[in-house]
Formats: structure tokens, sequence, C-alpha cells
């Protein structure tokens, strides 16, 4: 028998788990990148070891997730959408949500300490720059995208120093210029937000405008493409791979930026790249084939359309 009890328990869990946000977690799945792209993905050591590695920055990560909602309450209480987060909403005490802080810090860095010194000191980078975030630099126009930026790249950085793996420049700069391409997305889905209502949710946005942020769109997309095109035709890329059939996969990789475009000029529905890709089917096929065909390329390269 259900009972009233049992109800509020529930849905008190269900508070607390969107304040650690666990759907964004698929973010540190960017650990796992440095053991793809050195064909290492099936060696269950490593993998195992960046297992550990995505819980450990998982934990960190929402521990962030919540001093930065703790940091926001009053602001997201203005906004159409972030005033039913569990801290803006009453849902979840400042109390609980500062026990909950220190937890999810504490997991992260134990875990962290059994797998490797050297990712531990990558992992706590990323929390000190994103306290900081918190604290304040996110008040800052265009530095809050380059800091979010950055959590991308020691994400990749935080991979290849468990796995023992050398990440090429190619990869640190197409991961952050993406990062940044997804930001600059968010902040005009922001601004939009500001023009439609009134409001000013983040003192960042003063520095913002559509005409700006168009602009760093159409940039960046030019950049984005042009730099894996450079990646998958690189002379040292083409040789550690022996292939020069990489470049196939830039198709998926325009394709995917046409759509995010489609997306945030179309439809108005840029805020969140983590719920664009739960929800948004076309981008999750764009995505899959992209890492197929990349897959087939480079793991079985011996298949005839690949000779």
């Amino acid at each position: 028998m259900v009972t009233s009890g049992s109800i509020a328990n529930n849905k008190s869990i269900s508070h607390y788990l969107s304040l650690l946000r666990p759907k964004h977690w698929i973010k540190n799945s960017f650990i796992f990148l440095p053991l793809f792209f050195s064909g290492e993905v099936f060696n269950m050591q490593k993998l195992l070891l960046c297992f550990a590695g995505f819980i450990a920055f998982s934990f960190i990560a929402s521990a962030v997730y919540v001093i930065n909602d703790y940091m926001d309450i009053e602001a997201d209480k203005k906004h159409p959408v972030k005033c039913a987060r569990p801290l803006a909403s009453g849902a979840v005490s400042k109390k609980a949500a500062i026990a909950l802080f220190i937890s999810c810090v504490v997991l992260g860095i134990a875990i962290a300490a059994l797998v490797k010194d050297k990712f531990l000191f990558v992992l706590m980078l990323y929390f000190i720059m994103n306290l900081g975030y918190s604290l304040g630099l996110k008040n800052i126009s265009v530095l809050d995208i380059v800091l979010v930026a950055m959590g991308f790249v020691l994400r990749i950085k935080a991979g290849g120093v468990i796995a023992v793996i050398g990440i090429s420049q190619w990869l640190m700069i197409m991961v952050f210029l993406l990062a940044m391409f997804m930001a600059i997305a968010k902040r005009r889905d922001d601004v939009l937000i500001k023009l439609d209502s009134g409001l000013d949710m983040r003192k960042a946005i003063k520095g913002y405008n559509l005409e700006f942020l168009n602009a760093m769109l159409s940039l960046f997309t030019g950049i984005i493409i042009i730099a894996y095109i450079m990646y998958t035709i690189s002379p040292e890329v083409m040789q550690h791979w022996n292939t020069y059939r990489l470049y196939y996969t830039s198709l998926f990789v325009i394709v995917g930026l046409m759509r995010y475009l489609q997306i945030t000029f179309i439809e108005k529905d840029s805020g969140s790249p983590t719920d664009l890709l739960y929800k948004d089917k076309f981008l999750q096929i764009t995505l899959v084939l992209w890492i197929i065909s990349f897959y087939l390329i480079i793991y079985l390269p011996d298949i005839s359309i690949f000779k």
C-alpha cells in the first residue's frame, strides 16, 4: 500500500537527485575519449580505471552543481525554467544542500586518490576553477563561457592521465572549440529570455547581444569544421592510423553542427546542450553514426569499403 509518507519520501529523493543533476554526468564521458582515439578502448584495465575516474568526476561535478545553485537561488527564482530547481523552489533546504555538497566533494576526492595522484590533481584543478566560476567568475562576460569550455578540456586531460595516453593537440583544440560553440548557443538562449522577460538572470548577459553571439556562432562553426577536416587529413594522424579515410567522418560533424544551428536559430531551443542530446533524435542518430564510422575506420580497417 502506498502511503502519503512514502510519496513524500520519493518526492524528497527526486528533489535531491535533481539537485545533483545525474543526467548531466554524460558530460564526464569525455574522460573516455582519449582511450577511444588511441585505439585502446578494449583495454579492460584502463577502461575500468577510466570508469572509476568518471564516477569521481561525477561526484565533483555534482558538488559544483549544488554550490552553483546555492549561489544562484535569487537569480533562479526569476528564471522561467530554473525557478523550479530544488533550492530556488525551496524543496531542498540550504543546510541540506551544503551537507550534500561536502559529501560529494569527499567521495570524489577519495575515489580520485585511489585512481591516480595526477588524476586527483586534474580533478582538483577542475573543482577549484568551477568553484571560482560559481563564486563570481561567471559574472564576467566571455570569461564565463571560456571557463565552461575549459571544463571539458580538463575532462579530456583527466582521461589521458588515467589511461597514460598522450593527448594530441588536435583533440584538445576540437573539444575546446565544440564546448565554446555550445556555451555560446546557451548564452544566446539566455539573451532571448532576457529580451522576452526583461529580466537579467545573469550579470554576464549584459556583455552579450544577439548580433555578437550570432557572429560568434558563425565563426566557431567554420573553425570547428576546418579544424576537424585538418585533423583527419593531417600527416601524423594518417600515419598513426595508416589510413587517409578519416575525412569520411567529417560528414557527420558538419550535419551535427547544422542541426544544432537549426535548433538555435529556428527552433530557439538551445538552452541546455545536455537536454538537447537526450531529446533530439536527429542529434542522437548523427552522433551514433559518427562513432560507428570512426570506429569502423580505425578499429576495423580491413572491411572492404575502407580498403
